[in-house]
């Protein structure tokens, strides 16, 4: 397992900057493996030296590539395969480690669903932009071909906390994600309306 500070969905790609030797350990049993290994997110503490607090729904990751550094470092890119249960944590020895099982979420296509969550994460987008204060609103979801996997890659584009982006990927089912994150994104779009109202004033 490596816990993080971050939430990472399924089919989301993410690269991890490997340093500590605990973590050295584990990319070498992992690549020695079957090239996979479990992440959940830090609820509080760092992952840096131990002594964390951590969720117990998290992601089953696949190592994709790696590129090592002369000092023993690596940059370890990621791909989400599926969500996962922590039955048990276990000793960190080298590294954290935990009995998981399988925790698949169900998902039900409704396409309409899918697109007004993708506009309003567009919209976030747009605005976070427009106050020079996040990520570009141009986001690619393929809406079609798979269904599922843009349902899970929209929340991964979202622009959210980390205890909203943990409650997503907690959701019962596809169609509750989708309405907790319009509702999230709602949310965020009236605070940021009023901080560019009140910048268009001043």
């Amino acid at each position: 397992m490596f816990p993080l500070s971050t939430v990472l969905f399924p089919y989301a790609e993410l690269p991890l900057h490997v340093f500590e030797p605990r973590y050295q350990a584990l990319v070498a049993d992992v690549l020695a493996g079957d090239r996979t290994f479990g992440t959940v997110l830090i609820r509080a503490g760092s992952e840096v030296g131990g002594g964390d607090r951590r969720c117990d729904v998290g992601t089953l990751l696949n190592v994709q590539m790696t590129v090592p550094f002369d000092d023993g470092r690596q940059l370890v890119v990621t791909r989400g395969i599926e969500r996962i249960r922590v039955v048990e944590w276990l000793d960190d020895d080298p590294y954290p480690q935990a009995i998981i099982e399988p925790y698949p979420c169900p998902e039900i296509h409704d396409g309409e669903l899918l697109k007004r969550a993708t506009s309003a994460v567009r919209r976030v987008r747009m605005l976070l932009s427009e106050l020079a204060d996040g990520p570009c609103c141009s986001i690619e979801v393929d809406l079609g071909s798979e269904p599922m996997a843009a349902s899970w890659m929209v929340c991964a584009l979202a622009p959210l906390g980390l205890l909203d982006a943990q409650s997503l990927l907690e959701a019962s089912d596809s169609t509750a994600r989708l309405e907790m994150l319009i509702r999230l994104c709602r949310a965020r779009i009236t605070d940021l309306e009023m901080l560019l109202s009140q910048a268009d004033q001043s």
